[in-house]
Parts: C-alpha cells; sequence; structure tokens
C-alpha cells in the first residue's frame, strides 16, 4: 500500500510539474472576456450606425418639408420617407413612432419624453402630430425607432436600458419655421 502511495505521490508531483496545456487553460479563461468585448463592439457599431441613419433620414425629410418638396406632411407620409432614407433599420414602418407638434420659438416650453411604439399593443394609440402651423412658427418632428438587441443578456446588450418588449430606443429630434410664403 506504501508503495502505491510513493509511486502516486511521484506521479502527481511529475503531473503539477508539467507546463503542456498551460496556454490552452489560460486561452479558456480570457475567452469569455474577448468575446464580450468584441461582441459589445458590434453591438455599439450597429446602435451607433442606426442611431446615425434615423438622424439623417429625419433631417432629409425635415428638408424636403421646408422647401415643399412634400406637399401633405402626414404621419404616414413622413415616416415612409424617414424609413425610406434610413433604409439599415430593420421593420422601420412597423417600429417607427413620430411626433411633431409647434412651439412657440420665444417662449420656448419643454417637449418632454417621446412615446415609443408599444409591441404589446396591436392598435397603437395616436401621437401629437400637428402639420398645421402657421407662418414663422418652430416645427418640431422627432422619432422613436424601436429595435431588438443581439444579445440582450450580456455586454452592451445588457448594459443599455430598454423599453417596452427589452427593445432599444433610438430618438431623434428635429426642427424648422415655417416659412412665411406658406
Amino acid at each position: 500500500m506504501m508503495r502505491i502511495m510513493t509511486k502516486l505521490t511521484k506521479r502527481l508531483r511529475a503531473f503539477r510539474a508539467e507546463e503542456d496545456g498551460s496556454g490552452t487553460l489560460e486561452f479558456i479563461l480570457i475567452l469569455p472576456f474577448y468575446l464580450i468585448l468584441f461582441t459589445s463592439a458590434y453591438e455599439g457599431g450597429v446602435l451607433s450606425t442606426r442611431h446615425v441613419m434615423l438622424e439623417r433620414g429625419l433631417d432629409v425629410t425635415v428638408r424636403e418639408v421646408r422647401i415643399g418638396w412634400i406637399d401633405d406632411p402626414t404621419n404616414e407620409n413622413l415616416s415612409a420617407r424617414i424609413c425610406e432614407v434610413a433604409s439599415i433599420i430593420p421593420n422601420c414602418l412597423d417600429n417607427i413612432r413620430l411626433e411633431m407638434m409647434v412651439r412657440e420659438p420665444r417662449n420656448f416650453a419643454s417637449v418632454g419624453d417621446i412615446d415609443c411604439v408599444d409591441r404589446s399593443i396591436v392598435n397603437q394609440p395616436a401621437v401629437v402630430f400637428n402639420n398645421t402651423g402657421d407662418n414663422n412658427e418652430l416645427m418640431i418632428l422627432r422619432a422613436c425607432v424601436l429595435f431588438d438587441p443581439m444579445l440582450p443578456t450580456s455586454g452592451l446588450g445588457k448594459a443599455i436600458p430598454k423599453k417596452s418588449g427589452g427593445a432599444y430606443a433610438l430618438v431623434a429630434t428635429s426642427s424648422y419655421v415655417m416659412e412665411p410664403f406658406q
């Protein structure tokens, strides 16, 4: 019995002295952190790209309304044009919500938070959409688009605040003044 213990002790010491596979162990311990870092960077890039495209779509649409290319700026017309320009946003028409309101430029009141699409409701409630501004009135157009994170349980997908249904909310705001010739 003592002989077996001695042999076992020698083998355990030899095993402990071996360095084969130590690189694999370090790799396995560090790999999850690099994967989370990589996926968070990718998701952050997608988030930024979609936000930039939403801002651009809103700016292009407001410019077209301001110069008179869009005669009847209804919710549907503006949503369609924003989604056409911001083509990188998936299911844009189903996930976009617009608010248009008139504000007095010399006595500006806060516009508050924007309501985004509530995916749990089939028929979305009406939004503030007042496209009948008079001459020299300040019009504010806000858009909120929802999209789902790629990895909602780790990295950036876990850290960013989400709206209903676990979706990110991207918000863009633009404004223009009604020209006197209209």
